[in-house]
């Protein structure tokens, strides 16, 4: 989202268009179904976005920003031992998945559905989070904590993580035995790394 576009109501419509991407899906949600939602008039949405188009986008970017900057906060306040540092990982990413849900199931689902230019301008976003990640593996396999091939275990560790949002509700801690998004993520590094 750019700054001019920041506004207080503008975020709160995208968290609500967040919502209706994951319940009903990219394609299947109408500008109608929106702006109902938002309470306000189909033409009114039109104020705040040129298009449906540019909503995902919005969605998309704002999740990864916030997915971004809690990364970047985890690492550096963590120890800067890399299985520290793969801990910390694993636990903002869950955090930012976890506590921003809908963002991040609408990034995962209906990427697909962004047009060239919107991809070009979420591109650069998305593959700045994932250097974080190559980072912090390629430091844990360099001391010998983590084995494989680099790419792998960046692709097998993010799909986990990803993949929480398919099983995993925070709110039901019975269910999950009272597991908190740092009880997986230390379940997730005891099980990737080596001692």
């Amino acid at each position: 989202m750019t700054l001019e576009n920041a506004s207080p109501r503008r975020k709160e419509l995208v968290g609500i268009a967040a919502r209706l991407f994951v319940e009903t899906g990219f394609d299947r949600t109408t500008v109608r179904m929106l702006a109902q939602a938002m309470g306000i008039k189909s033409g009114s949405l039109f104020h705040h976005f040129r298009d449906k188009q540019e909503i995902l986008c919005a969605v998309i970017e704002e999740g990864t920003q916030r997915a971004l900057a809690i990364a970047r906060r985890e690492l550096a306040e963590a120890d800067p031992r890399p299985r520290a540092r793969l801990h910390a990982m694993a636990r903002a990413h869950l955090e930012t998945l976890l506590s921003d849900r809908n963002a991040h199931v609408a990034a995962l689902y209906e990427w697909r559905r962004l047009d060239a230019a919107s991809r070009e301008r979420l591109v650069p976003l998305r593959d700045a989070y994932e250097r974080l990640w190559e980072q912090v593996i390629d430091e844990a396999i360099a001391a010998g904590i983590v084995t494989g091939d680099a790419f792998l275990v960046r692709r097998f560790v993010l799909g986990a993580l990803n993949w929480t949002v398919r099983w995993y509700n925070p709110s039901d801690t019975v269910g999950e035995g009272g597991r908190t998004s740092e009880d997986l993520a230390r379940a997730l590094v005891a099980m990737i790394t080596r001692e």
